[in-house]
């Protein structure tokens, strides 16, 4: 469990050292500009900016191309719905009774996206509730990745620990989303070494 000084130099850390953090922020903004029609993306594409940079490697061996984008719209499309409920809540407000409709619904998109493209994909449309992983951090919290389809259970696991994190946590002094700031730590202690 970090300390909030430990985020803070986490987040240091990762400002450094980490160029791709544009893409993020940049990525944010054409997600909401997709959701409310205000941009030139829809939410497929806006998804997709974050999703060839920051999962290359998922995608160094299958394509990303029409067919996968219109899997992805439909993908989205199917879920708008509890996508839109998602979006409004926050990690704290996650509770047990919500786990039996989250595995399976987490399945559904690492199905399309795989594990790592899934986590990144929920947690762009629904920034507060949903963390990030990558298959280093999901080793380094004992729930380490299995074949795509198959880790709805962990993901909803690594979720009630990030928000057993986040408790802990409380609000940071500067504002910054917990949840990003508990994935800049693990990425620069687990993924890259940087702490």
């Amino acid at each position: 469990m970090p300390t909030a000084e430990e985020l803070a130099r986490a987040n240091r850390a990762f400002l450094k050292n980490e160029p791709r953090e544009i893409i993020y922020r940049a990525s944010l903004d054409l997600v909401s500009r997709a959701i409310t029609g205000d941009g030139p993306l829809n939410l497929a594409e806006a998804v997709g900016v974050l999703l060839l940079v920051w999962n290359r490697s998922y995608y160094q061996y299958r394509k990303f191309d029409e067919a996968h984008l219109q899997d992805i719209e439909a993908l989205l499309q199917r879920h708008q719905s509890a996508l839109a409920v998602y979006r409004s809540r926050a990690i704290q407000n996650l509770a047990e009774e919500d786990d039996r409709v989250l595995v399976p619904f987490f399945v559904e998109f690492e199905i399309v996206l795989g594990p790592v493209g899934a986590a990144k994909t929920l947690h762009l449309i629904a920034p507060c509730f949903f963390p990030l992983w990558d298959r280093k951090i999901a080793a380094a919290y004992s729930c380490s990745l299995a074949r795509r389809g198959m880790n709805g259970e962990r993901y909803v696991w690594f979720m009630h620990n990030a928000k057993a994190q986040c408790e802990k946590c409380g609000a940071l002094p500067d504002g910054r989303n917990l949840l990003k700031a508990i994935d800049e730590y693990n990425y620069c202690k687990f993924t890259r070494g940087w702490l």
